[in-house]
């Protein structure tokens, strides 16, 4: 039991039956309004002390509480942090599939365009060689109109001339028809750049 200013609850109790000699005594006036005192101290003690631990569990209650709602904000936070994580994920994988797509479209379209660049090449030889076999072939007219010049008389003359004129004629148009298919193959090639 808790002692009041020097004198115990037991020692209170035992003050109403103190002797002298072998008959009991009531305890004095003076003691029982110092008993009074100390037990009315003790109570206005006691009574602090229960209103600070009163004070003291109503603080902890709403620290208990404000910790709560903290706990169930950062819950709620925690919660909010992982659906933006989620949505990021499948943003950041969608955008390596996009990428993965547009390197892929690239990559076909260079093939693409390298592929037309061998094709362009291709007809230029190939026209470069017609040019080379157009000449070989005019110049041969021309030797042997010069020899045949001297082989026909001047009446078959305007006849070989004619001859040598649809030859050249025909030799022309193959050429003009080679020009206007490498022609169509680089507008197609400037299609394919401006698409890209």
């Amino acid at each position: 039991m808790e002692e009041l200013s020097g004198c115990s609850v037991e020692e209170m109790i035992n003050l109403t039956t103190l002797k002298e000699g072998d008959l009991l005594q009531p305890p004095k006036v003076a003691q029982l309004t110092e008993i009074l005192r100390k037990l009315q101290k003790g109570q206005a003690t006691i009574k602090n002390e229960y209103e600070e631990l009163k004070s003291a569990k109503e603080a902890l209650l709403k620290e208990l509480e404000s910790l709560h709602t903290k706990a169930y904000e950062l819950e709620g936070l925690v919660k909010d942090k992982r659906e933006l994580i989620t949505k990021l994920q499948l943003q950041c994988e969608d955008s390596e599939q996009e990428c993965c797509r547009q390197l892929k479209k690239n990559k076909e379209s260079k093939d693409l365009l390298e592929q037309r660049r061998c094709e362009i090449q291709e007809v230029r030889l190939k026209h470069r060689k017609l040019r080379m076999k157009f000449e070989n072939q005019l110049q041969q007219l021309t030797e042997q109109f010069k020899q045949l010049h001297s082989v026909f008389t001047p009446e078959r003359l305007p006849y070989e001339l004619e001859l040598a004129e649809n030859t050249k004629d025909q030799l022309l148009s193959t050429e003009q028809l080679k020009l206007s298919q490498l022609h169509q193959v680089n507008e197609e090639l400037e299609e394919m750049k401006k698409q890209k």
